[in-house]
């Protein structure tokens, strides 16, 4: 299993999620006492093989023994930094030059160097800049070359061959499931199921649990903020069964009404599916509070997390809900692979989702048995390359300190609002101070395609449309809006130019 970060930093030495050091519990002076004594022990062997070698004199003599070796060093800055991007002490250019009123020890400029993305000129020859990271994340070289690793060098199916190509492609594939188990602090690894996206893990969910648990007049409660794919599986099941959805509402700044979420609940509901984040408003939902009302009422809880991996870690076993799903493209991995956590209880008890190969135990033409849970829900060939590909992006991210990507993006975040407030004429959708990556706006007197495709023209990517969210933007009177999206690996630079591209776009735009 591969456990450095691309730039060769080891990712299992420093526990990301406290930024403190982890393993056999030593303290930070423990261990620099240790690399101290370590690198003392190098020095003396080095000088004892210098000793031994069959050199002249002379040349002997010029060899040195350095007091301090670069690595000693290195390790001792990373051990009091807390910042693995160490090698570079110096506040990056686009930090120093901004106008943002924190600058911020986050090493932007060297992460951005891992997205070769990034680098792209549109239009002729103007830079790229990516704020459409709600729709999709940008892909490091550490992701893209583990996918082309799978095919240049093991490409083959799991599980079943006889042969060494078949054993390392499968070692690597549940080695990425062991990986997503452990970023979302799951149980157990049997609780992570691959499937292609958010969409499939729910249609999943309600085609399976949904299918054996509602009936006639039940109901299923959804948040407001859905995206369209915590609604329509949901919808097509309820019309089926003759359930009804309830929907939790959400106030102006876009913060779900808990006190109408208790009001809901009742004996009739099973089933309760909530975005953890909203991909229109941004808005970080008190999901754990939602559960623990749910559960209180003999509800089951379905996460959509689509929009919060990004951002944060879920640690699933805190939050205690019953399913969890995500999509890799959204977490800086390969489209077509997502995940469902979820309660082992649940996978034991419920139908597979589809038929075929490598779900089953044993078949005859009279009767079929299953593989235990993962695979029971896992039918024929899956994405091996991309399941890969997202347990190399989950490396990555806690490689470069996920925790402190966080804290810079909600600078980024909070200074891009501040900003954008400052427009005349442009109103913000989504502003609940408790809220991630996400700036949806319109602006008077123009139109929302109109205003993204100005922003395009100068090199600026963003989403205007619906979102797939249309009952979030109705709520508003709206049926379109221009999202902004950021990540850890854009700039206050880029934020500024966003801002005085719009300004003169509305000028523009409104000749």
């Amino acid at each position: 299993m591969d456990n450095t970060h691309p730039l060769g930093i080891p990712i299992n030495d420093l526990n990301t999620s406290s930024g403190s050091i982890s393993g056999n519990n030593l303290s930070a002076d423990n261990y620099e006492d240790m690399i101290h004594n370590m690198a003392a022990m190098m020095r003396g062997m080095l000088g004892e093989a210098i000793k031994q070698m069959p050199l002249d004199p002379s040349i002997k003599g010029q060899l040195k023994v350095p007091e301090k070796c670069l690595g000693e060093e290195l390790a001792i800055k990373a051990l009091k930094g807390g910042n693995f991007y160490f090698l570079q002490n110096d506040q990056p250019s686009a930090l120093k030059e901004n106008k943002s009123p924190k600058a911020h020890s986050f090493n932007v400029e060297l992460i951005r160097k891992d997205f070769p993305i990034l680098q792209q000129k549109v239009h002729g020859n103007k830079p790229l800049v990516w704020l459409d990271n709600a729709a999709t994340t940008q892909k490091p070289n550490h992701v893209i070359d583990k996918i082309s690793d799978y095919y240049r060098n093991y490409n083959s199916n799991v599980h079943r061959g006889a042969h060494e190509m078949a054993a390392r492609a499968t070692d690597a594939y549940e080695q990425a499931r062991q990986k997503i188990q452990q970023f979302m602090s799951a149980g157990s690894s049997n609780e992570i199921v691959y499937v292609r996206g958010t969409t499939e893990a729910i249609n999943l969910i309600a085609r399976t649990f949904g299918q054996l648990n509602i009936g006639h007049g039940d109901e299923i409660v959804l948040s407001a903020s859905s995206h369209h794919a915590n609604i329509v599986p949901w919808q097509m099941l309820a019309k089926e069964k003759g359930a009804h959805l309830r929907v939790i509402p959400f106030n102006d700044i876009g913060e779900l009404d808990l006190e109408a979420y208790k009001a809901l609940l009742n004996p009739r509901v099973k089933i309760v599916a909530v975005d953890h984040v909203s991909n229109v408003l941004g808005t970080v939902n008190p999901i754990k509070e939602m559960v623990k009302l749910a559960h209180a009422n003999s509800s089951i809880v379905v996460i959509d997390g689509a929009q919060s991996v990004p951002h944060f870690r879920p640690n699933v076993q805190d939050i205690d809900c019953d399913f969890y799903v995500f999509s890799g493209h959204k977490l800086f991995g390969p489209t077509g692979i997502g995940v469902v956590y979820g309660k082992t209880k649940h996978w034991d008890t419920i139908p597979p989702y589809q038929g075929g190969g490598n779900m089953i135990d044993k078949v005859t033409f009279e009767h079929t048995t299953y593989q235990p849970p993962p695979y029971k829900f896992e039918a024929g060939t899956g994405n091996i390359a991309d399941a890969i590909g997202l347990g190399a992006a989950i490396d990555y991210i806690q490689g470069i300190g996920f925790d402190a990507a966080g804290h810079y993006e909600k600078e980024l975040l909070n200074y891009g609002m501040q900003q954008l407030t400052m427009i005349p004429d442009l109103k913000l959708i989504g502003t609940s101070p408790t809220k991630v990556s996400v700036m949806s706006f319109v602006i008077d007197g123009i139109s929302n395609e109109d205003m993204g495709k100005y922003l395009d023209s100068e090199g600026i990517a963003v989403r205007s449309g619906h979102h797939c969210a249309q009952p979030t933007l109705a709520y508003f009177g709206l049926t379109s809006s221009v999202r902004p999206s950021v990540a850890f690996y854009n700039t206050f630079e880029e934020v500024d130019f966003l801002i005085d591209t719009i300004k003169k776009g509305i000028k523009q735009l409104k000749k």
